[in-house]
């Protein structure tokens, strides 16, 4: 099990589109109301993050390194949260995470 600590938990719709565009380094957690396909992309965020997926067990279905200007992620893995972090995560697949 992963705990993790300080982050900021997006749950509105607007602070999801924003997520990290123009922002400070921060832990962000996305909350949707129901496992979902999702995809994020870098434009305007200006550091490398982490994007950790997970199911509706909070369990990670999927880890991937995304960089500022030039990554874009669509994984086929549905997840009702999302992880963005900005350092590497000691999470592996299938692992739970709790906050």
């Amino acid at each position: 099990m992963f705990k993790l600590k300080r982050y900021t938990i997006c749950k509105s719709l607007s602070s999801q589109i924003r997520g990290l565009m123009f922002s400070k380094k921060k832990n962000l957690i996305f909350s949707f109301n129901n496992e979902q396909r999702v995809s994020l992309h870098m434009f305007f965020v200006f550091f490398p993050i982490w994007a950790v997926y997970l199911n509706k067990k909070k369990e990670a279905v999927f880890i991937k390194k995304l960089y500022p200007f030039v990554s874009f992620c669509y994984p086929k893995e549905k997840a009702k949260f999302i992880l963005e972090l900005i350092n590497k995560p000691k999470i592996k697949l299938n692992q739970k995470v709790v906050w």
